[in-house]
């Protein structure tokens, strides 16, 4: 059956995972947070995604936190899960079950562990398995700066073709990669997303729709306003806003990453918690630079 209706319009956040001091996971406050953004334009939520800490989570925490997302999530608004392991079969194990929690579809990690073998081939087999095998559409996930594994345009449109994978997310922040995906013969119907805010402004220009960005965690309305504005020919005052917004991106998602992501979302109104262990919290020092960033660029 072909899932190709399957339409990826808007902004979704990789929604953060508060932790308690002890290093458990805040169930509580991630409710909280799912209920908050339903109130900020989003169009849906990408739960296990990089900026959740994934890789810290035992299952059944993962799992949980599909479900409580799914419970509480505003109506019509999306709910993707990170479901990519490093076995094949692993990554369909975890597919199917986060089906059952109330995924609606799922955002495969390229593999990485043994990168050098990873070529084109390598990863259209991966893929076209998890994808034949999954009870709901996947997406593919290009994350280049954490797997060191950058799939090829050609690779994607192969894959792109297939009818339960409805998309890629692309991380890697760099438009003429964008472009090049564009050119070599994606399905139309295939959702190119971009995966940061420091290239959503060019992003849009060149016809992209939707994104998963770290950024819409803490800043949820400006990210949606920057394609509201731009979808509504105001392209100057989108990328004023775009402008303002990418140092905070710079700092909340490059420089510090998750920890400063955190305390930014704590700063703002949200239940960011602690960073899970071996990730340490930011310094003074560090919490200081980002309320410099978060103030200049008029947050708080």
């Amino acid at each position: 059956m072909s899932s190709k209706f399957f339409e990826i319009h808007g902004v979704l956040p990789p929604v953060i995972t508060p932790f308690t001091k002890e290093g458990k996971v805040d169930f509580e406050a991630f409710r909280q947070n799912i209920e908050q953004w339903n109130g900020t334009g989003v169009a849906g939520y990408l739960v296990l995604g990089s900026n959740g800490e994934t890789p810290y989570l035992e299952e059944e925490d993962k799992l949980e936190l599909i479900r409580i997302a799914a419970q509480h999530k505003a109506p019509g608004k999306l709910l993707m899960a990170g479901t990519g392991l490093e076995n094949t079969q692993a990554t369909i194990r975890l597919t199917k079950k986060a089906a059952q929690a109330g995924a609606q579809c799922a955002l495969v990690l390229t593999p990485n562990y043994y990168g050098d073998q990873m070529g084109d081939e390598a990863l259209i087999a991966y893929f076209t398995k998890v994808a034949d095998e999954s009870p709901i559409p996947i997406l593919i996930y290009n994350v280049t700066k954490f797997t060191h594994v950058n799939i090829s345009p050609r690779a994607a449109s192969i894959l792109s073709h297939h009818p339960n994978i409805i998309g890629m997310k692309d991380s890697s922040g760099n438009i003429a990669q964008l472009i090049s995906f564009m050119t070599q013969g994606l399905d139309p119907e295939f959702n190119l997303l971009v995966g940061t805010a420091s290239a959503w402004y060019p992003a849009l220009a060149i016809g992209v729709k939707g994104s998963v960005m770290a950024l819409a965690n803490c800043c949820p309305q400006e990210c949606v306003e920057v394609q509201r504005l731009f979808e509504a020919g105001d392209y100057a005052a989108s990328l004023e806003l775009y402008k303002r917004m990418f140092p905070v991106n710079a700092c909340v998602t490059g420089k510090l990453g998750v920890p400063a992501l955190k305390y930014a979302c704590n700063r703002l109104g949200y239940q960011g918690g602690e960073p899970c262990p071996p990730l340490l919290p930011l310094t003074e020092e560090q919490q200081k630079q980002v309320d410099a960033i978060l103030e200049k660029a008029k947050l708080v």
